[in-house]
Order: structure tokens, then sequence, then C-alpha cells
């Protein structure tokens, strides 16, 4: 159900593209979906993408936090701890995007 809601809205966008007279490249898509494969992998580094903006955010709200806790030991424990958390995440993002764009390019 939700490939179909994200097929849905990407037949949304190229219709509207087709309206306004752009090209796929110009809205964000490099290619047009073929195959299921090529439909995974869109969809897959667009939750990548997003993963890792959520990870950017809260380091920089914790280092935020790190910056007025004012020494309090655990305002500064919790920041760290955010800060490392979403470091971990960047690094389980890179690695699943490494992994799904071997898989899928062998497929």
């Amino acid at each position: 159900m939700l490939l179909q809601e994200l097929y849905n809205m990407q037949s949304l966008l190229f219709h509207l593209a087709e309206t306004i007279k752009l090209t796929p490249d110009q809205i964000g898509v490099k290619d047009a979906v073929v195959d299921g494969n090529s439909l995974l992998t869109n969809v897959l580094n667009a939750a990548y993408f997003w993963a890792g903006v959520v990870c950017v955010i809260i380091i920089i709200v914790a280092g935020y936090y790190y910056v007025i806790s004012n020494g309090n030991a655990a305002h500064v424990k919790r920041a760290k701890d955010a800060i490392a958390g979403a470091v971990i995440g960047i690094i389980v993002i890179l690695l699943a995007f490494t992994i799904t764009q071997f898989i899928v390019g062998r497929f």
C-alpha cells in the first residue's frame, strides 16, 4: 500500500512537470521509474536523506543544549549522549546506503 501511494505521488509530480513543461531532472527525479528496483532505490534514498537530515538537526540541537548547560552534569551528559546517538545514526545510515546500493546494483 505504501509503495502504491509513493507511486501515485511520483505520478502526480510527473503530471505537474508535464503540465508546466519541466523535465524530471528539474524536479529532482533523475530517472523515470522503469522497474521495481529503481522505485525501491528512489524510496530508500529519500528515506536515507531525511534520516540524515534528522540526525544533523539532533546534532545542532544537542550542541545548543551543550553550550547552554552551564556545567550542569546532567545536561552535559544528555547533550553528549544525543550527539553520540546522532553520529552513530549517521554511520548506520551510510552503511545502509552502501549496502543497498551494492545489492540493488547487483540484481
